[in-house]
This record gives structure tokens, sequence and C-alpha cells, in this order.
């Protein structure tokens, strides 16, 4: 039988076991991956089923916070001072934003962005949750929320929102005082508790504003919101109301704070004034000034460096934080001090224009060439005699006038309801010791007994110093909080600064020889503020002038050869009624050379209104505002 060589015979029970091994391996891959995916189903739905229903639900609940409403902040009467007004902002969520750089640019042709804004987004938004809305730009006019309203949908996750932004009606009078609110920095969210601040992009930046940061800022609402697959609001599911923040109500006397401010006129200085019996802080004026509107949205580059480089430093609060050589006003408390110690009140110096120590040429100078003549401590209160506190003095020693001195509110925290008090100077043999790494010696002590050398204090401290004279040893801390309010449920709460007096105990006796003669200083017909007397009420002042330079033994003084810039301050303590106090009045002018001439009448003009006008209500006020531009302030 023929057979073809070129048919091949299959083999079928061969290609039957490739074929039946090609489907066992292709039924093990599909068994193999069938419980891969069956342990996915069950690491999803079973292991990690919470963690994706938490993000399932993000997808459509979104939390929101809800930024409660700033206190407003009113002076004694219950005129208003610091409030919120209406302002809309523009606000980003980075999660919904591609491309920023393409954002920033679409957008500068819309609304007007400037480089600071851009700058300050950038920085900040790594800091929030890339889900939260972050400020871009604040203050909207109406034409930039037209044209954005018309594009809106060009940009996702940018939103005009509705806020309150803080404006103060008394911008220049009581920007050092009330200070002001500014956006959150980079160092305040290192201080602050974010969670606490979660939506909010102001803080308190100074003075009451900071001070009472927590009682004016309220506490957080919050909302969950159900959105759609847009992110669009479907519904909201449910809400806390946030708690607005308290009112503050302060012992600050608007009318009283302008008229200090007004009659401080062209002059670099501060006035301080306050009620005796309570420690409430009736004005706490400083010149030049500055308009605390201009921090609240982010003041510009220009206008800052403008502010802080003026050689006036109208950014300096110098009712708070300046510091002076006190002059002679202390004299009057070193007079008690005296009588504490022993020194009789008749005891009788003798003032040739000149003291020295035995065996020394060198002179310390009384401020009255001639000198005095025989003065006992009526006089020299009365005249400013400085030989008798030369002379006299030595029988306290530093240590003796620091320790007493330090008694009355001089070199220390007077314990105001402020942030960051100084707290000045008072020297002693150890703070000399421990900072100069030298002995005190007498000299020094001579030169401190008229409030000068290293002697330093601020116009509060001699303020509240002249008002613990006035309560006869009582000292009361200073406050400029009263109380404050909640306007959810109208209950009010007093201020926290509130402290009964420490008294310094010592004959009565002494405290009239004191007073007697601090009155004669106004009313007495040699007193050195005489010029300054009215028949209305009494006035217990002293007078003081700082030296700011050197003056050789043979040399003397003569203003008019020297720069204004290195005049001698000019300062003025007073307390009125003398019989019954109900304001005490400290007065620093720097560089107004004169106490009597300078400082002590702008101490009358200030108890002339607070007497003429304290029982007027609140709104008598309305022709009496202060204008810094009119001034010599800053706007």
């Amino acid at each position: 039988m023929y057979s073809d060589p070129r048919v091949k015979i299959r083999n079928y029970l061969n290609e039957t076991q490739v074929i039946t091994n090609r489907l066992i391996w292709v039924l093990f891959f599909i068994f193999a991956l069938t419980f891969v995916l069956i342990g996915r189903v069950a690491y999803l739905q079973v292991a990690s089923h919470e963690q994706y229903t938490t993000l399932s639900q993000d997808n459509q609940i979104r939390l929101s916070t809800i930024v409660p409403v700033r206190g407003n902040i009113y002076d004694r009467k219950g005129r208003l001072l610091a409030m919120n007004r209406p302002v809309y902002n523009l606000e980003v969520i980075p999660a919904e934003v591609e491309d920023f750089e393409q954002l920033f640019s679409e957008l500068g042709q819309i609304v007007n962005l400037t480089e600071q804004q851009i700058n300050r987004f950038k920085k900040i938004r790594y800091q929030y949750s890339r889900f939260e809305s972050i400020l871009l730009k604040s203050g909207l006019d109406e034409q930039e929320m037209a044209r954005f309203a018309v594009n809106q949908i060009r940009f996702p996750g940018v939103s005009i929102k509705g806020n309150l932004s803080r404006y103060y009606i008394s911008g220049d009078s009581t920007a050092h005082v009330i200070g002001y609110v500014g956006r959150i920095s980079d160092n305040d969210l290192k201080k602050i508790d974010r969670n606490a601040y979660r939506g909010m992009h102001y803080i308190g930046k100074l003075g009451i504003e900071a001070s009472y940061e927590y009682e004016l800022r309220g506490e957080l609402g919050y909302e969950y919101i159900e959105t759609n697959a847009h992110g669009q609001t479907m519904r909201v599911i449910s809400r806390t109301a946030p708690r607005a923040g308290r009112d503050l109500h302060l012992s600050l006397d608007l009318a009283l704070q302008n008229a200090a401010m007004r009659a401080l006129g062209d002059e670099k200085g501060a006035v301080v004034a306050l009620e005796p019996a309570t420690g409430d802080v009736l004005a706490f004026a400083s010149m030049p000034t500055y308009d605390a509107n201009l921090f609240v949205n982010g003041i510009d580059h220009k206008t800052y460096d403008e502010l802080r480089d003026n050689e006036l430093r109208p950014l300096l609060n110098r009712a708070y934080n300046g510091r002076y050589a006190p002059g002679s006003t202390i004299k009057g408390l070193v007079g008690l001090a005296l009588l504490q110690a022993g020194v009789s009140a008749d005891k009788q110096v003798f003032d040739r224009g000149w003291f020295s120590f035995p065996n020394s040429k060198h002179k310390y100078r009384c401020w009255k060439r001639g000198g005095h003549g025989s003065v006992n401590l009526f006089k020299a209160i009365e005249q400013s005699c400085d030989v008798y506190f030369y002379e006299t003095s030595l029988a306290l020693g530093i240590d003796g006038i620091h320790n007493f001195l330090t008694k009355y509110g001089l070199g220390r925290r007077t314990g105001i309801d402020l942030n960051d008090e100084p707290t000045a100077l008072v020297p002693s043999k150890k703070w000399k010791k421990q900072v100069r790494g030298g002995d005190w010696y007498k000299g020094e002590t001579v030169i401190a007994s008229i409030g000068q050398g290293y002697m330093l204090a601020t116009p509060l401290q001699l303020a509240v110093s002249t008002a613990t004279i006035a309560n006869r040893g009582a000292y009361i801390k200073p406050r400029l909080v009263k109380g404050y309010g909640d306007p959810a449920n109208s209950e009010s709460y007093q201020g926290r600064s509130i402290a009964r007096p420490v008294l310094n105990q010592q004959p009565k006796d002494q405290f009239d020889e004191v007073i007697a003669a601090m009155k004669s200083v106004v009313h007495g017909q040699r007193g050195t503020a005489r010029t300054i007397k009215t028949e209305n009420y009494t006035i217990a002042g002293k007078t003081g002038t700082a030296q700011l330079v050197g003056i050789a033994q043979n040399k003397k003084y003569d203003a008019d050869k020297l720069d204004k810039k290195y005049h001698d301050h000019a300062l003025f303590v007073a307390f009125a009624p003398v019989e019954d106090p109900q304001i005490a009045v400290a007065v620093i002018v720097e560089n107004g050379g004169s106490g009597s001439k300078t400082a002590a009448p702008i101490a009358r003009s200030v108890m002339d209104f607070y007497f003429e006008n304290r029982d007027l209500p609140g709104d008598y006020d309305n022709f009496y505002v202060f204008d810094s531009s009119l001034s010599g302030g800053l706007n």
C-alpha cells in the first residue's frame, strides 16, 4: 500500500493533553484573580469599612465653621469706640484649584490683586486644610464684586463671602489704648489654638483688642452641610450656633480722651488721667498718633514704612511704653519718705544755689542759680528746691528711696489690664551691682532724689503714684475695662482688674503736710505752677523738668542754643479737688522745656474739661471730636 510522505498523522492524545493543561492554568489564574478580588472586597468592606464610609460621607457632608461676631467696645458713657461693619472678601478653597498661577493671572484681570496679597496667600495656604476657605483679598468694592459675579463660573473654588470687618470710630484718638485687630500671622499661628480660630482671619494685635482677645472673639459655631457632586449645598444637616464675643465697657471717657489729645496739640507726649477712688482710667492719650483702621485689613508697605520711620514715632504708645526721667514730680513722694524716716517737716536747709560733699569741688546745682535761701519741706516742694532734697535724701539712701517709691507704683508694673506692661526703673544698690557691675555712690543718690540719673517712670506710673498720694496711701490697680456683657443674654460681668486697695501705712498728718505743699505749688504765691491756679476747684500738683543733656560745672543751660530734640522734657502731676479727689493727672511733653509753662497748662485744660462735662450724658460731645491731621498726628 502506497503512503504519501507529505501527509502528517495528528496525535489527538497529545493535543488533548496540551489543551487540558492550558485550561487548568487558565482556570487556576481565574481562581487566583477571583480570590484576590474577594480578598480586596473583604478588606474594603470589613477591615476598612469605617475609613471609607467616612471618606464617602465627606464627599457629601462637609463640616463648616461659623465665625462669631466680635464684641463691640464702648466707653464709660456708652459711646461706641470699636464696631463691626459688613465687608466682602474673596476666598479660595485650595482643593478645588488646579493651577494657582493661572488663577492669579486670570483673577487679577477682574479684581485688583496686589503682589502682597498673592504672596501672603501662597505663604499661609499650606498652614490650613486644603478644604478650608482661605482669604485672598478683603474689602472688595461694588465694581469688583459685579465683575467677579459675572465670571464666577470660570473660577471653581473661588467665592465672595460676606463678613464683618473691624472699624474704629475714633480711629486715631484711641489707637494706642484700644489697639487694633489684624490678619493672623505666622507668629500668631504658633501661639494660638488653631481649632479655636478655624475660619477666622483676624486676631487682636495690640491694646485692649489683644488683652481681651478671648472675651471679644467669642466661640465658633459649626454646621454639617450636605453637598452634591459639584460641591453645591443641598441642605444643612445640623447646626451649633456660635457664641458672639462679649461687649467691653471701658472706664475711658471718649470726650475727655479727645480733650487730652487736643490739649497736647502738636507736642510729642502723653496724658494719663485716673479716678483715684476706683483706679478707672479716664484718659490715656499719646501724641502723635495714627489711624488704627489702617492695620485691620493689612497695611501696605509704603504706609507702614512711613509710620515706622517717622522721627516723631507715632506708633509708640508714650502713655504706656514711654519711659522718662520723672524729674521733680517725685519730690512729694520723697517728702513722704523723709517724714516716714523721721526727718522733721520743719528741718531747715539753706540753699545757696548748689550742694557739694565735704572736701569736694563738684557742685550739684539747683534749678534756681541764686538759690532759695532757707527752706523747709513745705517750701522745698512748693518752690521745687533741689538742694533741700540733695541734702536730706542722704538720710534715706538709695535703697530707702527705692523701697518707698516702688510701694507707690514707680519702677514696677502697675497691674493695669493690658499685656506686656513695662517696669521702668527705680535704681538700688543691688540693681547697679547686677546690671552695671559697680558700687553705688552718694552722688547718684543725690541725683536720684530729684528724679534724674538712672530713674525712669512711665506716665501711667506717675498717674498711679499721684492717685495714691490723693488716696493718702491707698494703692488701687488702674483698669481700663469696667465690665463686659454677653450680647446673647444681656448678662454683664465686672472687669477682671478690680483689686482692693493696698494701704501704705503712714500717719495722716504726714500726708496732710505733703498735700498742703503740693496745693501751694498751684495756689501759693511762690508755687512753680501758680499760673494755672483756678477759683473753680483746688489742685494739688508738682512740676518737673527732666534734663536730657549734661551741663559742665561752669556752664549755664541755654535752650536757645540747642536743637529742640535736646530740650528738657516737661512734666506735671496733679489731683483735684484737694478735699475730695476725683481725678489724678500725669502729663509728659517731650522736649517741652519747663513743666510749669508747658505741661501744667495741659493738665489744667484736661481737668477743666472733666469738671465742666463729667455729669453730661454720653452724646453731648458731638462737637468735641479729635482730628489728628489738625493736631500733629498722622492719618
